[in-house]
């Protein structure tokens, strides 16, 4: 019985460091971001930085940015930033990405373009 209850343990052991393991992504790290406005009477660029950690997309200053990156790549992100909006769409690869993106700064409404080198 002391036997299968250590096997058991050493089991459940396993497969939380296998679950770990699994939530890290392939696109995690830090990825440069620039936006470009191609409609619309927005800032010409945006440019910052992001983390992703566990495919979730993060940044130390912005608390309202929801983003996601699924396990093909595909990625989706939302920020507001005072009366600035805007989401998006793309794909990351293993080193970069692009995408589509539209919201708004006050009563203009935008859209553009997004890419992304990793750090």
């Amino acid at each position: 019985m002391k036997k299968l209850l250590t096997c058991v343990a050493a089991v459940g052991c396993f497969v939380a460091f296998v679950s770990v393991a699994e939530a890290r992504s392939a696109y995690d790290g830090s990825w440069d971001l620039i936006f470009v406005t191609q409609r619309g009477a927005c800032d010409a660029t945006y440019n910052f930085t992001v983390n992703i950690t566990d495919g979730i997309v993060t940044h130390p200053n912005l608390v309202r940015l929801r983003g996601y990156v699924a396990r093909s790549g595909a990625v989706r992100a939302s920020v507001t930033v005072q009366d600035k909006f805007a989401s998006g769409s793309g794909k990351l690869s293993s080193s970069s990405g692009r995408g589509t993106w539209s919201g708004y700064s006050g009563n203009a409404r935008c859209s553009g373009y997004w890419t992304a080198q990793r750090n």
